[in-house]
């Protein structure tokens, strides 16, 4: 096992669980907080700027995962560096969109 294949993987779960938020953000017709916003990350950009940063943060995901290596999910490594990813920048996201949509814990 080649440990970039892993390092791959793991990127490929990142895009992959970040295109999630956005694509159904835009799908719904509904602003969300893309790169593109004024403050980055924080202000909101278009549902239509989301469906394309959603889309195209799959297409960067299905690349890494597909096309890097000889990804299998029945080989643990392969799925721990994917979920791994995946996992990591979801609790980010959560974390950091939480504020901005009261999903964040309060702080003591």
């Amino acid at each position: 096992m080649n440990w970039l294949d892993l390092v791959s993987y793991f990127f490929g779960g990142v895009f992959l669980a970040n295109a999630i938020p956005h694509f159904v953000a835009g799908t719904l017709g509904r602003p969300f907080q893309s790169p593109f916003a004024k403050p980055p990350g924080e202000g909101l950009s278009s549902s239509t700027v989301n469906v394309l940063w959603g889309s195209l943060n799959a297409s960067i995901g299905y690349l890494l995962v597909l096309h890097v290596g000889d990804f299998d999910l029945r080989t643990i490594s392969d799925a721990v560096a994917l979920g791994l990813g995946a996992l990591l920048i979801s609790l980010f996201a959560a974390r950091h969109f939480g504020k901005f949509h009261g999903g964040a814990q309060p702080t003591r």
